[in-house]
């Protein structure tokens, strides 16, 4: 493989505020258009349960499906995006997750929407792949911490507007119209691609000899080569270890603070959005702390998944007393924003030592939260939703289990190599 991804290729040496915040908010809301499709789902689904006379079990499947789709996706978007380019499956995504999501709003059956729901996935992983990838391609460094804080700032208000949004919604439609509002995001998402993000990854530094095939041949290799750096090991399993402990909080809150505790879908809401504040506040102080060198990435991640630990042991503590959601509510704000540092952080350190391979360790990372947090969702559940237990001890083992992990590992891991690919020196992004 050539150089796909180098530092800097392509990096605009001289751009406006007004043109680069354009670019990070279209870029962002990529990254929030999937997370959307689950949180501006989660209150809708009682009426998914009584609308289409399906068990509960199967109707959290479509969750699932939704979720192992952003997994799967962002291995396949990524690592092609090295051979590609960035911009065109940016566009192909975007309008792909507006069409899925449109058929979802027709689905007939709860077996049809999983599928869908697994198609929406798919496609809504590429935004969030490669959204991290242009990134990395424009800026290193503090510019690079600084660019994955906005990303996160700007698609943080996406689980901050989405149960609200699902919440009113629900007023006046019924949960195909969530579907809908999703569908219009799509193409408005597409436009802004077109308008404001050019091409990142110049042709020079893409993979040669095949185009798509050579891409292919050259995923596992990239991957066998990221996996044996201890240091992306170690960022991989605290970013999806973290993500698990805030997905166990994602996929059960709805039942956990609905139909235990007997929330209305506005208070649930509302829950969610003050936490959903959270977590954009400290991935903002994380990305301005590691940007100043005031703090380090790795001990912000480490920092992070501390907190993480503490906040998910107040959830559990909290299940364990009669006094109601609201003991559990602090220790739900606490825990996402632990994970709030972890995240932008374990990619600023991830991507930093392989730029050749942008694409394919953004992949890895979106893949283990994703996948990590899939396999935590069900666990939730083994209280059959008559206690919050599962859901507070399956946050405590997952953020204890990436604290321990990520130390081990990155206390074994060698110094960074400096990636030694070839790099670009070009002024301006790459042509269209």
């Amino acid at each position: 493989m050539s150089a796909p991804g180098a530092a800097g290729a392509g990096r605009p040496q001289h751009e406006g505020r007004l043109r680069r915040g354009a670019r990070l908010a279209v870029l962002g809301g990529l990254t929030g258009a999937a997370p959307l499709s689950i949180d501006t789902y989660l209150p809708a689904l009682p009426g998914v349960t009584s609308d289409l006379r399906a068990a509960a079990p199967l109707v959290a499947l479509t969750l699932t499906a939704c979720v192992v789709g952003l997994a799967v996706g962002q291995l396949v978007a990524g690592p092609l995006s090295d051979v590609l380019g960035r911009r065109w499956p940016l566009v192909a995504g975007a309008l792909g997750f507006a069409l899925l999501s449109a058929a979802c709003a027709l689905a007939p059956d709860v077996g049809t929407l999983v599928v869908l729901r697994l198609g929406q996935g798919l496609l809504g992983a590429v935004g969030i792949v490669l959204a991290r990838a242009v990134v990395r391609d424009l800026y290193d460094g503090p510019a690079a911490a600084r660019g994955f804080a906005a990303l996160m700032l700007v698609s943080g208000v996406a689980p901050i507007v989405a149960p609200v949004v699902g919440g009113q919604l629900l007023r006046v439609t019924s949960w195909r119209g969530v579907f809908v509002v999703l569908a219009a995001l799509g193409l408005v998402l597409a436009v802004g691609v077109l308008l404001a993000v050019p091409e990142s990854l110049p042709r020079a530094a893409r993979a040669r000899g095949g185009g798509v095939t050579a891409g292919l041949r050259t995923t596992g290799e990239s991957f066998r080569i990221l996996l044996g750096d201890r240091r992306v090991l170690a960022c991989v399993c605290a970013a999806g270890l973290g993500f698990a402990a805030m997905f166990a909080y994602i996929s059960g809150s709805t039942f956990v603070l609905q139909d235990l505790y007997g929330l209305s879908p506005q208070a649930f809401s509302g829950v969610f959005a003050v936490n959903s504040v959270g977590i954009v506040a400290a991935t903002q102080v994380a990305g301005r702390l590691v940007a100043a060198e005031r703090v380090s990435p790795q001990r912000s991640v480490a920092i992070g998944l501390v907190v993480t630990v503490l906040g998910s042991t107040s959830v559990l503590l909290g299940a364990l007393t009669p006094a109601g959601p609201w003991a559990l509510v602090p220790g739900l704000f606490v825990t996402v924003c632990g994970v709030g540092f972890v995240l932008p952080s374990a990619t600023t350190l991830a991507l930093a030592g392989h730029p050749s391979r942008a694409g394919s360790a953004s992949a890895l990372l979106g893949t283990s939260q994703f996948l990590v947090g899939g396999f935590a969702a069900p666990l939730v559940g083994i209280g059959g939703g008559r206690t919050a237990v599962p859901m507070g001890l399956t946050m405590v083992v997952a953020a204890l289990a990436g604290l321990v992990v990520f130390a081990l590992v990155w206390r074994r891991a060698p110094a960074a190599a400096p990636d030694t690919a070839a790099r670009t020196t070009a002024a301006e992004p790459a042509d269209n």
